[in-house]
């Protein structure tokens, strides 16, 4: 039986009135997306239609999730709620912090050592606040999410960006920081600003080499790493019936790598077979009973333009296998191009590393599909010419596969399994040589491959692909090789061809598990402590942020003009900084180290307005947090694009910026910035970027008239002690605006409470 079933039928039980009012608002067929948001408004039904792109909307999601690094951060905030338990079903996920570098067991011992602090903290929070809590290889959160909690028609919010994998199973999902999740957790409404639709209508059938990952490495080329922003993505059409469950995982995972609030298809067969082969089946029969509004109108998909704000069609039958990168997952490249275009941008064509799994493509049908291929290698007598790892999903995916013998047949082409965890996907690698920085090139299956982010090695030029096209690859040793065209020089010194790989969606012999890492919480936790030792390097309570004084900031500093691309990683890097995700002012030592600085083109080096000298970034802003003065950031376009992580916000925050300018956010990040009490603001003239000087100090000179709609001007004092003005807009509404004055959106909430 499913986890909170009582909770799923409930919604269902009132999913069809809900519907029907929502059409009758709207007075025209629906969406699913909009079946689903409207059936999750937090208040009734307004008088006339939210505005895609405009209203902000309040909603009761149905649940919560956390991984491990995130919900140090979550949960901290949470105890400071003031509530005895969680107001919606809610998890949190070991998943993240087990660093990949010998092998699965040893990996995870090693792991539940050195962060046992940690592992101790998040178990006796979960215990205490009537959380489910997944131990440390339990398996990757979304991967975990998918196989025991998403359901058709749900709402739910994680934080973490990749929340939005459970769109695979018909949910709207979506990423947000960790203190968003606390709100809901404290049974307050969310907020989010109702989304533009864009349809992607999928016509064909996969083939051959092509999969799942193929469709949103095109969908990425097409769109970009902000295409998606402020829009939920609605795949539909027969192509869409035809892929598996966990392939529209995979298509719905790296959705976020275009910006998206989520992806999401309709409820089908695939969702029906997926949810009873995982121990489902009464949500299936209740999803069956209900399935007319678990996917939108027969109207809407017959004339999909007049229903959504951009639409896409995508024909299956001449999709070619794509690799995206490197640097960024929209640069995509159909694998008949890579090698004209390797070579002519010096790319290195010697493939050193093949990687498969993560939460993006980590499924039973995904490894049985690359072991195909591994078979084949094997029987033609090839072997992976550089290192082969392997990442299962979950403990559930990764029993199966050892019973059924796939892990065997990875160790024939010198393949090893890692961890059930995040591991190289999210920067926890402990890769032998990658300190020597030398140029190199890697392909995986995973989302992200910003510089470093696998391995800390800006000179790693890494490749995302297919599970079954990363294993060709790895066994081929060369970036150029294309499976369906070229052979392959084997052992014996024969020519060999790889045929297309085949896999089962699904276990013949169904899943089975022996411990699938589960700890449920205790039913009255008003007795459970949670203790946080003061002197912990991991863990630490947080302090409440100072309300506004009501003035205007005035002398704030510029801390550093930031270039290009600046996401998440840039802001707060991952990798070995995960281990400090609990302990906000040790982590902030990590602060911006790798945003580029515009006017040294260097990384962690800015200028101390103070002493004229050069420094590390979070070393000149600790300078200016001692003398009481503000500072400012500056930034691009698409500013924080990437994770979920709050961090990003809070260490900033944390240190004294009192603002953030760019030209435009990543939707998640400008959020988080709201709920921790700073000021996101844009530039109405991105022109004015190019003004802005080293030596710069800002006044706020109308920001004690902050109201909504209404643009704040900024005045810029240059070292020559000339002055201008630049206008910036802002997007906060009015309960924003009192999170700004409360300090926090949490000191608003607990001033609500008290």
């Amino acid at each position: 039986m499913a986890f909170d079933i009582e909770m799923i039928q409930k919604a269902y039980a009132e999913m069809a009135e809900k519907v029907e009012k929502t059409r009758s608002l709207l007075g025209r067929p629906l969406t699913l997306t909009e079946k689903i948001l409207y059936a999750h408004l937090a208040n009734n039904l307004p008088a006339t239609p939210y505005e895609r792109g405009q209203s902000y909307v309040n909603f009761n999601p149905d649940r919560v999730a956390m991984q491990d690094a995130t919900a140090q951060m979550a949960l901290l905030q949470f105890m400071q709620a003031g509530k005895d338990k969680v107001a919606v079903p809610s998890t949190a996920h070991a998943d993240h912090l087990i660093q990949a570098k010998v092998g699965a067991s040893d990996d995870l011992k090693n792991a539940e050592i050195t962060n046992k602090e940690v592992y101790d903290f998040l178990s006796s929070v979960s215990n205490k606040y009537g959380i489910g809590f997944w131990k440390p290889g339990a398996g990757i959160i979304h991967q975990v999410v998918l196989e025991n909690y998403a359901f058709p028609g749900g709402m739910m919010i994680g934080t973490d960006s990749h929340t939005v994998n459970a769109g695979g199973l018909g949910m709207v999902a979506i990423g947000v920081g960790g203190a968003d999740a606390v709100d809901v957790m404290a049974g307050m409404a969310w907020e989010l600003k109702f989304p533009k639709l864009i349809g992607i209508k999928l016509i064909g059938k996969l083939n051959g080499w092509a999969a799942p990952k193929d469709i949103i490495l095109k969908v990425a080329g097409l769109l970009t790493v902000k295409g998606g922003t402020g829009c939920i993505v609605e795949y539909f059409g027969e192509g869409a019936k035809s892929i598996s469950c966990t392939g529209k995982g995979t298509i719905c995972n790296m959705g976020a790598e275009i910006g998206a609030t989520t992806s999401t298809f309709g409820y089908d067969e695939s969702m029906e077979r997926y949810l009873r082969a995982t121990s489902r089946a009464d949500v299936a029969d209740a999803a069956n009973a209900v399935k007319e509004n678990l996917t939108a109108d027969a109207e809407v998909y017959a004339d999909p333009e007049k229903y959504f704000d951009q639409v896409i069609e995508i024909n299956l039958d001449e999709l070619e296998p794509h690799l995206n990168g490197p640097f960024t997952p929209d640069r995509a490249t159909p694998i008949s191009k890579m090698r004209e275009e390797a070579e002519k941008n010096g790319w290195p064509l010697k493939v050193d590393v093949g990687l498969i799994g993560s939460c993006t493509n980590s499924s039973y049908e995904d490894i049985s599909k690359a072991a195909s291929v591994a078979k084949q290698a094997a029987e033609k007598n090839l072997k992976a010419k550089g290192e082969f790892k392997i990442t299962p999903g979950s403990e559930l995916v990764r029993y199966t596969i050892d019973r059924d013998g796939l892990t065997n047949t990875f160790n024939l082409i010198g393949g090893e399994v890692y961890a059930n965890a995040c591991g190289p996907c999210i920067g926890m690698w402990a890769r032998t040589g990658a300190e020597k920085q030398e140029k190199n090139t890697i392909v995986h299956s995973f989302n992200r491959n910003f510089a470093k982010r696998a391995d800390g090695n800006p000179n790693t030029f890494a490749f995302v692909g297919s599970p079954e096209l990363v294993t060709a690859l790895a066994v081929a040793g060369d970036l150029g090789f294309n499976p369906i065209t070229d052979t392959l020089t084997n052992e014996k010194g024969e020519q060999v061809k790889l045929e297309a790989p085949t896999g089962y969606e699904l276990p013949p012999q169904g899943f089975d598990v022996e411990d699938a890492g589960y700890q449920a919480p205790a039913e009255d936790g008003s007795g459970i402590e949670v203790v946080v030792n003061p002197d912990s390097k991991r863990l630490q309570l947080l302090t409440p942020f100072a309300p506004w004084d009501g003035k205007n900031i005035t002398g704030a500093k510029l801390l550093i003009k930031a270039f290009g691309k600046c996401t998440t990683d840039h802001i707060s890097m991952a990798g070995p900084w995960l281990q400090y995700r609990g302990h906000l002012d040790t982590i902030s030592n990590n602060m911006l180290i790798g945003a580029v600085n515009a006017f040294t083109e260097e990384t962690n080096k800015v200028k101390n307005q103070l002493t004229g000298e050069y420094d590390e970034v979070p070393n000149v802003q600790r300078a200016y947090k001692a003398e009481n003065i503000a500072s400012i950031v500056v930034g691009d376009h698409n500013y924080g694009e990437g994770s979920s992580r709050e961090h990003a916000a809070m260490e900033p925050r944390h240190l004294g910026v009192r603002a953030v300018l760019v030209k435009s956010f990543a939707r998640i990040h400008e959020t988080n910035l709201k709920k921790q009490g700073m000021l996101g603001l844009t530039f109405a003239n991105e022109a004015d970027y190019d003004k802005i000087q080293e030596n710069d100090t800002f006044n706020f000179l109308d920001l004690d008239q902050f109201t909504p709609g209404k643009s704040l001007h900024l005045e810029m004092v240059h070292a020559d002690g000339s002055k201008e003005v630049i206008v910036t807009n802002h997007s906060y509404n009015e309960q924003q605006i009192a999170w700004f004055k409360a300090g926090s959106a949490l000191n608003l909430i607990k001033t609500q409470n008290a």
